[in-house]
C-alpha cells in the first residue's frame, strides 16, 4: 500500500506543534538477509541477476471448477505455442492448447514477449499429475501437481506479499532499492521471504488445495515491474499449487497482471488496465473475486448476481477484495479502506455473502459478524491523480454530489474537517450481529477477515482504538498468513505467524461458521 499521513488526535497535535507529517508506515520489516538461513539467502543472491531477468514463470490458477486448472507463462518473440501437456504418466502427457497474444513491449525494457493462456480439464480428487509447458519450442521438464480432497478443502489465504515495498529499508551497509531488473533489490528481499513463508506454510499444512492472495502481488504502481512478478512467480511452491489472485492497487494501472494471470469465468465487469471481476467453484464454495480499484459498485453487484445465478446451490459464497472495507490498520481502516462500504455492505447483504476476505491494511483482523444497517447513505469513490499513474490517495469524492473529501486536512481546514467528519459518520453503516465466541451457527450477516502482509514487506500500525465490529486484530511485525479449512457445514479459519527463526505461532483462535440448514 502507500505511505500516507495518519488522521488522528497525534496528528492533529503535530499540525498543530509546527506541521510535521506522521506517517502509517513502519520502519518494520522482513530483512530477509537476517531471517533466512545465510546459505539459502546467499544462493538467492548469487542467483538473483537471472531470475530477475526471467519473465517467463509458469503460473497456475484455479479453473473455473475445481475439476479445472488454468495456466499462464510468458515465451520470448512475438510468437508462442500455448500448449500444456498434463496427465498422471509423467511420460505421457496429454496435449492442451489455449490462446496466446503479444505483451506490450514497454512493460518488458522493449523486448518482445508473448503470453499464453491454456485450461486443463478433467482432474479428480486426491490425484497426483504432472505439467510441462511449451516455450518457443522447448518442453520445461515435467512438474508434479496434486489435487486435495473436494470435499474437505484446505485453502491458504495471503494478503500483499507485494514484492518490492521494502524499497529504502537498510539492509547491510545500505538500503534496498527499486531500481529496474536486478537492480531491484528491494524485490529481492521480498521474493525470497515470500518464498519462505510459502514453504514454511506448506511443511505445516501440506493438504492445501490452493491459495487465495488478497491482492498486491507486487509494488510498482502504474509502472513496468517484471522483476517484481518474476520474484513472486518463481516462488519454488507456486510449481505446484495455484493461485487465485486479487488485483491490488498496485496491480490495477497495468495489463501485465492480466497477461500473468489466466483468471476463469472472467465478467467483464469492474475493469481497470489490469483486469476486472471473475469467479470460479470449488468443493462447496463459490469463490467471487472484484476488483474494487474500479468503484463502479453496480459492476460488482452484476458480477456478484452473475455468479450466484449460476451457482445458486453452493453452500459457502466468498468474495475476496483488495481493499479492505472494515479492517483495523493505520490508517487505511478509517480512510480509503472504507472508501466502499457504504455500497458493499447492502451487496454483501442482497447475496448473502458468508465470508469477504480483504488485504491492503497490512495487518491482521478478524471482524464480528457483520450486516448493513438499513439506512440510506451516500457512495464514494477514489479518482486517478492528474498523471493517470496512482489513485489520488488524499482524496475522497461523494459519487452523487461530486463533492471532493480531503481525507487528511489541514489543522485550519475547517470545512475539510467537516466534510470528513460526514464521510466517517456516513461510514457507520453497519449493524453487529455477533459480539464474541470463537464460532458461530447460521448467521444472518457477514464475516471480514483482513490478512496482514505474508512477505514482511510493509507493516503498518494499527489504529489507536480497536473499532467496535472487530472481534480480534494482531500487529507482531511478522509474516503471517491463514488456513481456511471449508466443508459443506463449517467454514474454519485459523491465523499464523512466522517468527524470525522459522517457528509457526497462531494468533487468533480459529473461527468457525456452522450451518446446519441444507441450501440457502
Amino acid at each position: 500500500m502507500k505511505k500516507k499521513k495518519v488522521i488522528s488526535c497525534i496528528l492533529a497535535a503535530a499540525l498543530a506543534a509546527g506541521g510535521q507529517q506522521v506517517w502509517a508506515a513502519t520502519t518494520h520489516y522482513n530483512d530477509s538477509s537476517a531471517t533466512g538461513g545465510s546459505a539459502e539467502w546467499n544462493a538467492y543472491v548469487e542467483g538473483w541477476n537471472s531470475l530477475a531477468n526471467d519473465y517467463t514463470h509458469v503460473s497456475i490458477t484455479p479453473g473455473a471448477a475445481d475439476s479445472q486448472l488454468n495456466f499462464a507463462w510468458y515465451t520470448e518473440g512475438a510468437a508462442a505455442t500455448p500448449v500444456v501437456y498434463f496427465g498422471t504418466d509423467a511420460g505421457n502427457l496429454k496435449p492442451f492448447t489455449g490462446s496466446s497474444g503479444s505483451v506490450d513491449t514497454e512493460l518488458t525494457g522493449g523486448k518482445a514477449y508473448s503470453f499464453s493462456y491454456v485450461t486443463v480439464t478433467g482432474l479428480e480428487e486426491n490425484t497426483t499429475y504432472y505439467y510441462s509447458v511449451n516455450k518457443n519450442g522447448v518442453i520445461t521438464q515435467p512438474e508434479m501437481y496434486r489435487t486435495g480432497s473436494f470435499e474437505n478443502v484446505n485453502i491458504l489465504y495471503v494478503g500483499d506479499p507485494q514484492i518490492g515495498a521494502s524499497k529504502g529499508q537498510p539492509q547491510g551497509e545500505g538500503k534496498l532499492a527499486a531500481d529496474s531488473g536486478a537492480a531491484n533489490t528491494a524485490a529481492r528481499n521480498d521474493g525470497f521471504a515470500w518464498d519462505r513463508t510459502l514453504d514454511i506454510a506448506i511443511a505445516q499444512h501440506p493438504d492445501l488445495n490452493f491459495v487465495i492472495s488478497a491482492g498486491d502481488q507486487v509494488n510498482k504502481t502504474g509502472k513496468p515491474k517484471e522483476e517484481e512478478y518474476a520474484a513472486y512467480l518463481s516462488a519454488s511452491a507456486l510449481k505446484n499449487l495455484s493461485v487465485a489472485t486479487t488485483i491490488g492497487n498496485h496491480d490495477s494501472l497495468n495489463p501485465d497482471y492480466a497477461y500473468h494471470f489466466n483468471n476463469p469465468n472472467p465478467t467483464g465487469l469492474g475493469a481497470t488496465q489490469a483486469g476486472g471481476d471473475y469467479y470460479y467453484t470449488y468443493g462447496s464454495g463459490l469463490f467471487i473475486v472484484l476488483n474494487t480499484n474500479n468503484y463502479n459498485v453496480a459492476e460488482h453487484e452484476q458480477s456478484i448476481k452473475k455468479a450466484v445465478e449460476n451457482f445458486p446451490d453452493a453452500v459457502w459464497r466468498v468474495v475476496t477484495i483488495h481493499q479492505d472495507i472494515y479492517g483495523s490498520g493505520l490508517d487505511h481502516s478509517d480512510t480509503d479502506g472504507m472508501i466502499l462500504r457504504t455500497q458493499l455492505t447492502p451487496v454483501f447483504d442482497r447475496y448473502d455473502i458468508d465470508v469477504v476476505l480483504q488485504g491492503h491494511d497490512h495487518t491482521y483482523s478478524r471482524s464480528k459478524i457483520l450486516y448493513g444497517d438499513g439506512q440510506t447513505h451516500n457512495a464514494y469513490e477514489f479518482r486517478l491523480n492528474g498523471a493517470g499513474d496512482d489513485y489520488d490517495w488524499d482524496n475522497a469524492y461523494n459519487t452523487g454530489s461530486g463533492e471532493k473529501i480531503p481525507l487528511y486536512p489541514g489543522a485550519e481546514d475547517a470545512a475539510g474537517t467537516a466534510a470528513l467528519e460526514q464521510f466517517t459518520g456516513d461510514n457507520h453503516c453497519y449493524t453487529i450481529e455477533s459480539s464474541g465466541g470463537n464460532s458461530v451457527t447460521n448467521p444472518k450477516g457477514t464475516l471480514y477477515m483482513t490478512a496482514n502482509s505474508a512477505s514482511g514487506s510493509k507493516y503498518y500500525e494499527l489504529i489507536s482504538s480497536q473499532q467496535d465490529y472487530i472481534a480480534n486484530r494482531s500487529q507482531n511485525w511478522l509474516p503471517s498468513y491463514s488456513v481456511i479449512n471449508m466443508t459443506p457445514s463449517d467454514f474454519k479459519i485459523t491465523t499464523y505467524q512466522i517468527t524470525d527463526d522459522g517457528k509457526v505461532e497462531t494468533i487468533d483462535n480459529t473461527f468457525t461458521i456452522h450451518k446446519t440448514v441444507s441450501g440457502r
